[in-house]
């Protein structure tokens, strides 16, 4: 994982259907994550956060590594890999475990959380993440972490996030391209709530819309734990379709409108501002207002939204998302898309941009890092974690050495 000797280093890969995004971080004495370095381009080959060209998506990724490694002045060899799509699948699981000695142990946890991960799935499928969300000792619930408790049956319910395994690999396959190795692959909804939630957000109860160029992705979080995630295949890039098609203009020139002009909320924008709409084929650019524009993106935004909302509610758990809404992605800082969310939401709204980090935050406080810095922030959790697990088991196996002696001598 660590890509230089003196650094403890970790990288994140963010590819979009609209941008790749390659993060460097490092993790510093006091277990702080200092962004050093950065590089994003533009996506090629990428649809609805599935490989479309593997070739195109290659370049679009070793382009910003290049970028990365240069800014962090590092050798980059392998990633945190983040992935999304219509593909991804959730369900929630219980798994039962006998506690060995009556009191719980570390190894008693990982049994029950395999058990419940041992849900069977189809060969097509690829198992992403099993993730606790309570246990429950003999009588007593809602245990969150029931390490040292007593008792004599132990239940864990547990989130599990599952994708389709040629996708998979078709996106890692892109990476290894390059000439690096995958760490592990992330949920982009999941690594976005690693940058732009608050513990307290997460325990009162909140919903993250990450609204990126080919999806959106939803998490719900309700007591701490990730209770429901799903991926909704439209985003952003619809919006770029639409002025392409109703103002005659070229994609690239529709993004660029969107981006520098598009407002979601039509009261919010000015019949007195003008911009240029280039046109295809040579033909003379146009004027019009930005009025206009709004009259065109506020419909696609509100359908958007609400699609999010029927999502939510299938969930069954909009009645207990008491923090609020969470808007992420390169859609969500478009000027009136938080006043249009709490319109269709009824609900507390604001925008997520990523928390906790140093080092080059004015790169990277912006909704559309969430993801890759969130990347990030899982990466430097899962090396703690293994830290950790490491120190114990050197711990157990000095303990069985030592027993040994003193029952030998």
């Amino acid at each position: 994982m660590t890509k230089s000797v003196e650094r403890n280093l970790v990288i994140g890969l963010d590819v979009g259907t609209s941008k790749v995004v390659a993060t460097v971080g490092e993790i510093t004495d006091d277990n702080k994550l200092s962004i050093v370095g950065v590089g994003r381009q533009v996506s090629h080959g990428m649809d609805k956060g599935g490989v479309n060209d593997l070739n195109l998506v290659s370049e679009s990724i070793r382009r910003a590594i290049d970028e990365a490694e240069l800014m962090a002045d590092c050798r980059i060899s392998s990633v945190y890999l983040g992935i999304s799509g219509k593909h991804i699948q959730c369900q929630n699981e219980t798994g039962v475990v006998a506690i060995n000695n009556t009191e719980v142990t570390d190894e008693d946890i990982d049994n029950v959380i395999h058990i419940a991960r041992s849900v069977p799935i189809s060969a097509e499928r690829k198992m992403l993440h099993a993730l606790p969300q309570e246990y429950s000792i003999d009588m007593q619930e809602g245990i969150k972490n029931p390490l040292g408790m007593s008792g004599v049956r132990m239940e864990a319910k547990a989130h599990i996030i599952t994708c389709s395994n040629d996708m998979a690999k078709n996106i890692e396959k892109c990476v290894e391209r390059c000439g690096l190795q995958v760490d592990q692959l992330i949920f982009n909804a999941l690594a976005s709530c690693y940058s732009v939630l608050t513990e307290d957000e997460k325990e009162l109860g909140v919903a993250v819309l990450d609204i990126g160029g080919g999806t959106m992705d939803i998490t719900i979080y309700i007591n701490g734990a990730l209770r429901h995630s799903a991926v909704i295949p439209v985003a952003g890039n619809q919006v770029t379709g639409d002025i392409a098609k109703i103002f005659r203009t070229p994609i690239s020139h529709a993004e660029a409108i969107k981006v520098q002009h598009a407002c979601a909320s039509s009261q919010m924008a000015s019949n007195e501002e003008q911009i240029e709409v280039p046109s295809v084929g040579g033909r003379p650019s146009r004027i019009m207002s930005r009025h206009t524009l709004s009259e065109v993106v506020e419909p696609r935004f509100r359908e958007l939204f609400e699609l999010a909302l029927e999502e939510i509610r299938r969930s069954g758990f909009e009645d207990q998302i008491a923090a609020g809404l969470v808007i992420t992605g390169g859609s969500a800082k478009m000027t009136g898309a938080l006043e249009v969310a709490e319109d269709i939401f009824q609900m507390p709204v604001r925008i997520g941009s990523p928390l906790g980090i140093t080092g080059l935050t004015d790169y990277v406080s912006d909704p559309s890092f969430a993801t890759a810095v969130g990347l990030l922030q899982y990466g430097r959790t899962m090396q703690s974690i293994n830290a950790s697990k490491s120190k114990a088991d050197e711990g157990n196996w000095w303990g069985r050495i030592t027993k040994w002696f003193q029952g030998e001598f």
